[in-house]
């Protein structure tokens, strides 16, 4: 997970003034940001903090502005819409192939804190836990939801997490979005809505 941190620096002002120096700021630093993901081949989930635009007009701007900028990146990728906290969210599968993984990241709902583990152990775990529910608690039908930028991470390419998942486990289950859940939240359900307990032995540290 990679958080990209937008500032104004000496540039604040006040009214009108602030929200146009806010989106000018946005579309310089959406257009970096760009160029940097290319350059440095970055994979995975990077999350942008914007400044705050009221306008959404201004948001919808930014937005554009880097779907245009990444159109000619051959990297696989998905860029969600700005969120209501300012969030501009982006999954994107490196080119080159990644021979150094680093097990720990920056954790964006402590401010840089602590630790979790990286998105890639987070999809281990809930494979593992998958495992479970199918082979060892033998229960058929299962919904899986997560948050979803994580959703759109799953479901990411023609191969997709999600889609080795079926070859792996069959079609008895389903990956579901949920607006309320934060990024590495989860829940198993079965067909009536009642939420799996599954063993915590998977459960990331």
């Amino acid at each position: 997970l990679h958080v990209i941190d937008v500032n104004s620096g000496n540039r604040s002002k006040a009214g009108n003034v602030q929200e146009t120096n806010a989106l000018e700021v946005n579309l310089a630093a959406v257009d970096e940001v760009a160029r940097q993901l290319r350059l440095r081949d970055m994979g995975g989930i990077i999350v942008i903090d914007l400044i705050d635009m009221q306008e959404n007009e201004h948001k919808q701007q930014v937005y554009e502005r880097m779907k245009e900028r990444m159109q000619n990146d051959s990297a696989k990728h998905n860029i969600l819409p700005l969120s209501k906290f300012g969030l501009m969210q982006i999954t994107r599968q490196r080119v080159r192939p990644q021979t150094l993984i680093d097990t720990k990241e920056t954790c964006p709902t402590c401010d840089g804190n602590g630790k979790i583990r990286s998105s890639l152990f987070f999809v281990d775990m809930l494979e593992t836990k998958l495992n479970e529910i199918k082979n060892t608690m033998k229960i058929r039908k299962c919904i899986l939801f997560v948050h979803p930028f994580v959703y759109s991470f799953i479901n990411a390419g023609i191969m997709s997490i999600k889609n080795k998942w079926i070859l792996k486990f069959g079609l008895g289950f389903k990956v579901l979005p949920n607006q309320s859940y934060s990024y590495l939240q989860y829940g198993f359900f079965d067909t009536d809505g009642n939420e799996i307990d599954v063993k915590d032995t998977a459960d990331m540290a």
